[in-house]
């Protein structure tokens, strides 16, 4: 054997065991995620960071959008995989219209973690006070603009709901004065709560009627569904191995602090405060009973979704 021929059989050698010791390729998902920095939809984020999803063989590609109407127009149109926080009756809306979307997990359920506010020196106290103002929420189809419908339902409230994007653009039209009532999630404002700067007028959890429903959701379109089957699988078995991990070690804490850039001691009160595990799992779609009557209410869907319709629209993997 010549040294040339030797030098290539040692190179696809080399190469050989390089492949069997580091095994196979990493498979790519992206991801449209409602809301940089939620404790609810930063799953993806952290258990990328901690190496969990790559040891499910994931890379996970997360592109944030300003709420659940732009995470499921993301899904929908096919430019992202999976959507992450897609608010409940958007997707209702969605699914009955004919759009090739499907439901793989639950994201939160209830409104605890979101609140509505107005600056110090408002004259609003309540919602009560809001006819004629205009209260803020994400974009439409989201769990905000959701919750935000029945806060004003159950107030009498003739007030205008604006779609305003995330909290940081929220924040600024509420100190302009273009918009009275603003909307927001922690750890976001929680410092300007501190500071006296900002009142709470509102909680999401004081909407009653939503209080033991899900409102937010992990989605993916058909097409995806169909032709990347087994990868979803792993994504839902990271995704429950990431969740658990959220709440048993404390440096989940410190990674979504520097993540979101905010002391640690602000991340655990996020989380014990605002996003209790219960709520978070995402493995039951629950008060659909309930929903389907809402989001006919509210105009998100003609009639109630029939069961076998909705047998179709959530396809959640079980567990393993």
């Amino acid at each position: 054997m010549n040294s040339t021929r030797a030098l290539r059989c040692l190179t696809v050698a080399a190469a050989l065991l390089a492949t069997c010791g580091t095994g196979s390729a990493q498979e790519t998902l992206k991801l449209a995620v409602g809301q940089r920095g939620n404790w609810d939809t930063s799953v993806g984020e952290l258990g990328q960071r901690a190496g969990i999803f790559k040891k499910h063989g994931l890379e996970l590609e997360i592109l944030y959008t300003q709420g659940g109407g732009e995470t499921q127009q993301a899904v929908i149109s096919g430019s992202v995989d999976i959507g992450v926080g897609a608010g409940i009756m958007g997707v209702l809306s969605a699914f009955s219209k004919g759009a090739p979307v499907r439901v793989i997990g639950a994201v939160a359920k209830g409104g605890a973690d979101l609140f509505w506010y107005v600056k110090a020196e408002s004259p609003i106290k309540s919602l009560k006070d809001t006819s004629g103002r205009t209260i803020a929420y994400s974009t439409t189809g989201s769990s905000s603009h959701e919750i935000a419908n029945v806060l004003v339902r159950e107030n009498g409230a003739q007030a205008k709901l604006v779609a305003t994007g995330g909290p940081s653009a929220t924040l600024t039209q509420v100190i302009s004065d273009q918009i009275d009532v603003g909307w927001s999630a922690p750890p976001f404002g929680l410092d300007l709560l501190d500071e006296k700067k900002i009142r709470i007028v509102a909680r999401g959890s004081d909407a009653k009627d939503l209080e033991s429903q899900t409102v937010r959701l992990l989605i993916t379109n058909v097409q995806t569904l169909k032709g990347r089957k087994a990868t979803i699988e792993r994504y839902m078995k990271a995704y429950r191995e990431t969740l658990d991990w959220m709440y048993s070690d404390p440096a989940s804490l410190k990674l979504y602090a520097e993540f979101v850039g905010i002391p640690e001691a602000r991340a655990q009160r996020t989380r014990d405060e605002f996003f209790p595990k219960a709520a978070l799992d995402p493995d039951r779609i629950v008060g659909l009973d309930a929903i389907m009557p809402e989001a006919v209410t509210l105009k998100f869907i003609a009639k109630p979704v029939t069961p076998e319709q909705l047998s179709e629209m959530v396809q959640i993997p079980p567990r393993s």
